[in-house]
């Protein structure tokens, strides 16, 4: 399983994301592309291969993207970065894709999806990773477009989870060398669907040791706490249950592009869909509860310091009684001029006191 690479920061500020709203009164198909630029320049990188060979280019141009369909290989072109109109268009054109299928690489909030054309299949979707340092799942858009031999990919940023992939072109092992696109397509996605159980343990398993300690020792901003894990799982669910859709028409369909010998491997990929989302509905679960559970935890901190408080004025009420009682200044009261009042009263205040804590005691109150 591969690793997603660590991106290169911009040395000029980004440009303001474009939202949805941008689209507004356009055509359908006007090619514009909705998100936020992440990297300078776009940069492709190409692999044709086939069991006799590999020819690889890390920056591969638009004339080498034209001639990586030969007979007997696959070709795969990576695109990172998708803001450029200009030259996903010129790709678009090169592999005759519909402008639909263009509006939607460069829509970067697109519902992941599936569409069947007469000769490629489309495939959206989002590419997870939880970010160790800042605690927090990072989302991509993905497009992948997968033809009768060739397979592209339209990622947002330099950075991907597909380095086992290429080692394993480079290396030959496996059967990537021996397979057609459609296993190439699949293995992509398979990877992006691994590292949704990555993200999903990492998240699942903070949220278990907060639960636990949220229990025995609550804090003012565990609500804050438990607001970012919802906005996490909540990412988490919107990639991955549109997925489970994606995978079932991939599972299902009758596209001459997805080979008889790779069912079984598309059938695999929608059965982990499926476990990944019940693991998030499962963390979802525990989040929903958490927020009662921190309620319920600073309840109970405030019921036993009310008890607390409560006992202690109860044993000081009858005291303050008697302290009262003798300190009124009248002349006629008998007790005034006993040898031995001061030491009487104090043992009567002890007496009182102590019985009452042995009853609170007794009682199990404290």
């Amino acid at each position: 399983m591969g690793s997603i690479r660590r991106k290169r920061a911009s040395p000029s500020p980004q440009p303001p994301r474009q939202g949805i709203g941008s689209k507004r009164g356009l055509p359908p198909g006007t090619p514009v592309f909705l998100g936020e630029q992440k990297m300078p320049l776009p940069r492709l990188e190409l692999f044709a291969y086939g069991p006799q060979g590999l020819r690889q280019q890390a920056e591969a141009s638009l004339d080498d993207c034209r001639a990586m369909r030969r007979p007997g290989s696959v070709g795969w072109l990576n695109v990172n970065g998708i803001h450029d109109i200009a030259r996903i268009e010129a790709i678009a054109d090169s592999f005759a894709l519909h402008p639909m299928t263009l509006e939607d690489i460069l829509n970067t909030y697109q519902r992941p999806k599936c569409e069947e054309f007469t000769d490629y299949v489309f495939i959206a979707l989002k590419m997870l990773d939880f970010d160790e340092d800042a605690q927090r799942v990072e989302t991509e858009h993905v497009s992948i477009v997968l033809g009768t031999d060739y397979v592209i990919s339209f990622l947002e940023d330099e950075g991907d989870v597909f380095d086992g992939i290429r080692e394993r072109i480079r290396l030959g092992s496996g059967r990537l060398r021996q397979m057609g696109a459609d296993y190439l397509a699949y293995c992509l996605m398979d990877t992006i669907v691994d590292h949704y159980f990555l993200a999903v343990e990492r998240i699942g398993d903070r949220v278990e040791v907060f639960d636990e300690r949220m229990l025995s020792d609550p804090r003012e901003d565990d609500i804050h706490a438990i607001h970012r894990f919802k906005q996490q799982v909540l990412a988490l669910r919107k990639a991955s249950w549109p997925m489970r859709e994606v995978t079932g028409e991939l599972h299902n369909s009758d596209s001459p592009l997805l080979h008889e010998e790779t069912r079984v491997y598309w059938r695999d990929l929608h059965d982990h869909t499926l476990q990944v989302i019940d693991m998030v509905e499962t963390t979802r679960d525990i989040l929903a509860s958490l927020h009662d559970t921190y309620l319920s935890s600073l309840s109970n901190r405030m019921n036993e310091v009310m008890k607390v408080l409560t006992i202690i004025a109860t044993i000081f009420i009858p005291l303050t009684f008697i302290a009262g009682v003798y300190g009124m200044n009248f002349e006629n009261m008998p007790e005034l001029k006993w040898r031995e009042g001061y030491r009487a009263v104090w043992l009567v205040m002890v007496v009182v006191a102590v019985s009452l804590f042995a009853f609170f005691r007794k009682r199990r109150w404290i």
